[in-house]
């Protein structure tokens, strides 16, 4: 009994962490990457715009996606990039003229750990409670309430 009552105690502790957990995006790069400073909100932006394409230590940025129609595509694209996925088809396709392609998809947040994991320069975003010790979060962004995920 006092076993079941000290663990619903440390459930109760650690609930509203867990909660808070699913309701921010946390963006991530490999655990290995040696950066010094994480990226501003419009330093990140420029890099999922590709405007950005080299860090501070010369690697090419690879930036990867989740597809459009994930929910957490699309909170980022909107927290990050003021935008929905399809509501920057007209600037990717005028990129592309320029010789500019967007940013990788990956078809799933465990598909972005690994990609990043492995990848020099790459730089993702999954749910924080997905965040792994072979990736490093630079930092979180809160899901506004109407976006939180399921």
């Amino acid at each position: 009994m006092r076993l079941f009552l000290l663990s619903v105690a440390l459930l109760l502790v650690t609930l509203p962490e867990l909660l808070a957990a699913e309701q921010m995006v946390a963006v991530i790069v490999p655990a290995s990457s040696s950066m010094a400073d994480a990226p501003s909100r419009e330093e990140l932006a420029r890099i999922y715009r590709r405007q950005k394409l080299f860090w501070a230590d010369h690697t090419r940025i690879v930036p990867v996606n989740l597809p459009a129609d994930h929910p957490l595509r699309r909170s980022f694209s909107r927290l990050v990039l003021g935008a929905l996925p399809e509501e920057l088809d007209a600037y990717w396709n005028a990129q592309y003229f320029h010789g500019i392609t967007p940013p990788y998809v990956l078809t799933s947040e465990e598909a972005v750990l690994l990609f990043v994991a492995t990848t020099p320069g790459a730089i993702g975003y999954v749910s924080a409670a997905a965040v792994n010790g072979q990736v490093h979060a630079l930092f979180y962004l809160a899901l506004p309430p109407a976006e939180k995920q399921p």
